[in-house]
């Protein structure tokens, strides 16, 4: 079965849950997240635990439950669970049955975000831009929104050559090249070309950037984007945002419904912390420059996709990176939390 476009399958990655600040200590919280109700819950020790939300005894919503310490106890019967989802506590006898226990899963945060990965490990950390790595940041999060279309298809925006042309009149050829990591799970891809100097807009980006312009995307799971912009130009260090999506399946007893489905979207800007006032003047001038590109591609780009009935039926060359995409996300690893698994 193909991953790609499939909302049946969710694939292993790191999805957002919700803000960091929006979680105090103590406090626990049900969400459905990738159509699974989970509760996370911040321990005494400041860490945030996530586990599958319902009480194995009677499905009660561990959500409406206490945080004791670094467990979380039941608000019906008062059966504890530890972060691994192993029941440590039951208060009516001194034995706990073997099958008390829980799915769990990974957690992280980052970039002011707390991140749930569907399994209990997770093979890697969230994903980070190589000119930040090592560095502070500066980090703000625009409002959420939502797509009628499936992630896989939005994600394909950034790499789409031909878009440049005939949505955002940038008659720029790029070249293409590609970096995978071991796993399989992360792909770079990096775009560049020459800018032509024929209409207004070029000749601006041609004034203010320079001859050649160059950016890239680096593909997380199938589930983040990584947006650098402004690579090697003038007077400009790169940009960088996030795009953080989330599936919303609309789920039925048969599957799911992709009609009714849809994705938030969650995007972040990111930029070093320079020191001083004039850098923490320059870092929040670069993170609005950030937000003003991102509001000109998504002004352009969202009447179609939330219109798209996605088939790639006839590709041409130059959606070769097109193609490297969906053979991509075809090779991930769904989940636990997906409606059918992976054959074959």
């Amino acid at each position: 079965m193909d991953i790609f476009n499939n909302w049946q399958i969710i694939a292993k990655g790191w999805y957002i849950v919700c803000p960091s600040q929006t979680l105090r200590h103590g406090q626990a919280k049900s969400i459905t997240l990738c159509g699974q109700k989970i509760v996370v819950f911040r321990g005494q020790d400041g860490k945030v635990r996530a586990l599958h939300a319902y009480c194995p005894h009677l499905g009660t919503d561990l959500g409406l439950g206490q945080v004791e310490g670094n467990w979380i106890r039941c608000n019906f019967h008062r059966w504890a669970f530890d972060e691994t989802g192993k029941c440590r506590h039951i208060p009516c006898q001194s034995t706990i049955p073997s099958k008390a226990k829980l799915a769990s899963y990974a957690t992280a945060e980052k970039y002011g975000f707390i991140w749930v990965f569907p399994e209990a490990i997770a093979p890697n950390d969230l994903p980070e831009f190589d000119e930040l790595q090592g560095k502070k940041l500066i980090i703000q999060a625009d409002k959420v929104f939502e797509r009628k279309c499936h992630h896989h298809i939005c994600m394909m925006n950034g790499i789409d050559a031909q878009h440049l042309k005939t949505v955002h009149h940038l008659d720029i050829k790029m070249d293409l090249s590609l970096r995978q990591n071991e796993s399989g799970t992360q792909i770079d891809f990096t775009m560049k070309g020459n800018v032509p100097n024929t209409t207004f807009r070029e000749s601006l980006i041609h004034y203010f950037l320079g001859e050649t312009y160059e950016y890239s995307m680096r593909y997380d799971n199938g589930c983040i984007g990584l947006l650098t912009i402004m690579k090697n130009v003038r007077f400009f260090p790169p940009l960088h945002m996030i795009y953080a999506y989330t599936p919303l399946p609309s789920l039925q007893a048969d599957g799911v419904n992709p009609e009714l489905s849809k994705i938030r979207i969650q995007p972040i800007y990111v930029t070093a912390k320079r020191p001083g006032i004039m850098g923490y003047l320059v870092s929040h001038f670069l993170l609005f420059c950030t937000r003003l590109a991102y509001y000109f591609l998504r002004h352009e780009d969202g009447l179609i996709y939330d219109n798209i009935k996605f088939k790639p039926n006839i590709l041409l060359s130059v959606d070769k990176p097109l193609a490297h995409y969906i053979n991509y996300v075809n090779h991930l690893e769904p989940s636990a939390w997906s409606r059918q698994r992976k054959t074959g």
